[in-house]
């Protein structure tokens, strides 16, 4: 967005006084009120300010849709037995794939909106509050008549994810109607999040927003059969900015088992690009990352080292990062690592989005000894050592 300098006056002018008239304008620049009103038009065509009350374009603005429910989170003393009781402990926090980015994404400073459906009851309510306790803005989030989602994952001993129930059914009942008051915040964004746990006709519908308006999509494929549903949107006609899927999500994105090797991980990527998708990003969990962009060689990304303490959210931390590391003007290679560094700290965390979590403290970890992410061989991308699990266990 080129602003030319009368245009960048003016949008000073409205930052001290957002309420401030043409003619109050014109007056403090020695200018008309015609003239004014000429600018302030393009200014709104440009999409610094929006609506009505000069309301100004917040820079690094993202959107994101997507699922925000309770996570209920059970953790066995003991290695798991299977079909029995097993001591533990349990809690509850604020959850959803959508939710937890846009709170990683806020704790990070980027400005950042939800749009979820959330249900008229006290989950709701309390899932609300801290959400907006965490800076995410909740001005377009949708009250469902469903209950509030839930999310209940049993964690082992070590904190590996052993089975996970969720329901969705808020967010599964969200509409594309549903998202028409956020046309034009969808359309004014820097950067468009999506989560595969929406329905595809939403899905659609958000793609079809941001595509006329060139904001640029990113889109978590959550779990495998979800992403089996989001794959026939992936088309050329609506172009996807980064797609993060994990190996079985790849394969269930193009109908077909995929290999264990550089070519068969790359080919499969390519398949994508031709779809219209510029990044494929695809995660191998503990093992690192594939980054591949089209008409570019593919990158392979070591994770940093962790202590696991719970590896729910970390794919949620991770994508999160990795779109505030592009908006801060951070290459996608550069940005994949400041997003493994976040999911590595967040796996050190009990929270499901950790609290503490800042550049700088990112920053430390990639400055850091177990902070590299070297460049990976092929023959370390092994389907059958994959640790990663579908992106809905890490909600």
């Amino acid at each position: 967005m080129m602003l030319t300098q009368r245009e960048r006056e003016i949008i000073a002018l409205l930052r001290r006084d957002p309420l401030a008239g043409p003619q109050a304008i014109a007056d403090a620049l020695g200018s008309t009120r015609a003239a004014v009103n000429v600018h302030l038009s393009n200014l709104g065509k440009k999409g610094a300010i929006l609506g009505r009350g000069y309301i100004l374009r917040e820079e690094n603005a993202v959107v994101v849709v997507g699922g925000a429910n309770v996570d209920v989170k059970v953790r066995s003393l003991a290695p798991v037995r299977q079909r029995t009781s097993n001591p533990g402990r349990a809690g509850t926090t604020a959850g959803g794939v959508g939710r937890n980015i846009a709170e990683n994404l806020a704790r990070l400073g980027t400005p950042t909106h939800l749009i979820a459906a959330v249900g008229r009851d006290p989950a709701g309510e309390r899932l609300l509050a801290e959400t907006a306790a965490a800076g995410v803005r909740l001005d377009h989030v949708h009250r469902s008549a469903h209950p509030t989602g839930t999310y209940t994952a049993v964690l082992d001993a070590d904190g590996d994810l052993v089975v996970a129930v969720a329901d969705m059914a808020a967010t599964e009942a969200l509409a594309p109607e549903d998202l028409h008051p956020a046309r034009e915040l969808i359309a004014h964004a820097d950067m468009l999040v999506l989560d595969g746990n929406l329905p595809a006709s939403v899905l659609a519908h958000a793609m079809d927003v941001a595509q006329p308006a060139a904001v640029p999509v990113v889109i978590d494929p959550v779990s495998a059969p979800k992403a089996a549903l989001l794959a026939p949107l992936l088309t050329a006609r609506r172009p996807v900015f980064a797609l993060t899927p994990n190996l079985d999500e790849l394969c269930a994105l193009l109908g077909h088992h995929i290999g264990d090797s550089e070519s068969a991980v790359t080919a499969a990527a390519g398949t994508l690009h031709a779809r219209g998708v510029r990044h494929v990003w695809v995660r191998l969990g503990a093992r690192g990352s594939v980054l591949s962009t089209s008409d570019e060689d593919a990158t392979f990304l070591a994770a940093p080292s962790a202590e696991v303490a719970d590896v729910t959210g970390a794919g949620d931390a991770m994508l999160a990062a990795f779109v505030h590391a592009l908006l801060a003007g951070g290459d996608p290679v550069d940005a994949a690592r400041y997003g493994h560094a976040a999911a590595a700290l967040t796996v050190e965390s009990p929270a499901t989005v950790r609290p503490d979590l800042t550049p700088r403290l990112v920053e430390d970890v990639l400055s850091g000894p177990n902070g590299r992410t070297e460049r990976i061989g092929p023959n370390d991308v092994d389907e059958q050592d994959d640790v990663s699990a579908p992106n809905d266990a890490l909600a």
